[in-house]
């Protein structure tokens, strides 16, 4: 019974880091287009 809980929190817990890690790559790539576009900005003035 206590393998089969540890096994399941394991499980859950390499869930949450991957979607962690998702979310941070979503996040930076956000932050690019956003600097992107700031440069852009920039230059045209």
């Amino acid at each position: 019974m206590i393998r089969t809980i540890l096994i399941g929190l394991a499980l859950v817990t390499l869930t949450a880091c991957e979607t962690a890690k998702g979310a941070g790559k979503d996040i930076e790539n956000a932050g690019d287009a956003i600097q992107n576009a700031a440069e852009d900005v920039q230059e045209n003035i």
